[in-house]
């Protein structure tokens, strides 16, 4: 049972939590008023919304099941990959821009991560395998992508490819440490 102290810092990092993806949804709102270059939709904010719920109850539903601060932030770690590699490339697009169709190969990458923590049972040890399987997915993309010409590859240089996709590997790569470590 918790302390009347804990619950209280944990009520505060809910709000703060809370807090962080509403005032991200009222941004470009309030940018929309100031510049024409801010141009979102009803279908955006409501899309906007349902990720940062996702993510918000994500995060919720493993504090609420774990005590483990590293399976924790293997599960945040994973999470942020997730959400950052959906927004960009509906956002922008790795390889190319956006409309490029070669960009839908990368929604496999966190497809992959959650379908191989299911078959584990949401274990650690088990999570940890279905991290570093989508790392390699995460490299192995633009590397195919450049090898095969699949998409048009646009203005963006190809050395890009691989070190964007570095930099997520490298999240999906703590995000397997971190289960590693909670495993033991």
């Amino acid at each position: 049972m918790m302390s009347a102290t804990q619950s209280k810092s944990a009520n505060r990092w809910r709000i703060i939590g809370w807090t962080i993806p509403l005032l991200l949804l009222l941004a470009p709102l309030v940018a929309m008023q100031f510049t024409s270059e801010v141009n979102w939709t009803v279908g955006d904010f409501l899309f906007a919304a349902i990720m940062f719920g996702i993510v918000g109850l994500t995060l919720e539903l493993v504090v609420r099941v774990s005590d483990n601060r590293l399976y924790r932030g293997g599960v945040a770690v994973a999470v942020a990959a997730s959400f950052l590699l959906i927004w960009i490339n509906l956002a922008v697009g790795f390889i190319g821009n956006e409309n490029n169709p070669a960009n839908q190969l990368f929604f496999t990458v966190p497809a992959l991560a959650l379908a191989g923590s299911a078959v584990s049972g949401f274990r650690a040890a088990g999570m940890r395998w279905a991290m570093v399987a989508a790392a390699v997915l995460q490299f192995a993309i633009p590397l195919l992508v450049m090898t095969f010409g699949i998409g048009d590859t646009g203005p963006v240089r190809p050395i890009e490819f691989p070190v964007i996709s570095a930099v997520f590997s490298a999240l999906w790569l703590t995000s397997a440490w971190l289960f590693g470590r909670a495993s033991r």
